[in-house]
């Protein structure tokens, strides 16, 4: 490092004089929508497994979550998958949860094993 570097580095130091803003958001309770979720899942797709994550914490401050909507991850099986393209089988899901998808669902996560 050279002299006139060194001396810049040295004598830079940064010292935050802001105030420490916390915000603390209320959790959203979406217990009522993963229950319809698995009931339309269920329904749609006779699944042989089923889990739903709700993830909508990891995005506080989303515009999804402003708007009161959810973000999930669905792990699902099901037979009715066997033969098609993983968009197909995405499809699936969507078409399973309907109107969910614009009223509850800000954003879905799908994993088929």
């Amino acid at each position: 490092v050279n002299a006139s570097r060194q001396s810049y580095v040295e004598n830079y130091r940064i010292t935050p004089n802001f105030p420490i803003v916390t915000e603390q958001r209320q959790m959203m309770d979406n217990s009522s929508r993963i229950e319809m979720m698995t009931q339309l899942l269920t329904d749609g797709l006779q699944p042989s497994s089923l889990e739903i994550v709700d993830e909508s914490h990891l995005h506080a401050g989303h515009v999804g979550a402003r708007e009161g909507k959810g973000h999930f991850k669905v792990i699902i099986s099901s037979e009715k998958f066997e033969g098609l393209r993983p968009l197909q089988r995405h499809r699936l899901v969507y078409d399973s949860l309907g109107d969910m998808m614009d009223t509850d669902i800000h954003a879905l996560s799908i994993v088929i094993p």
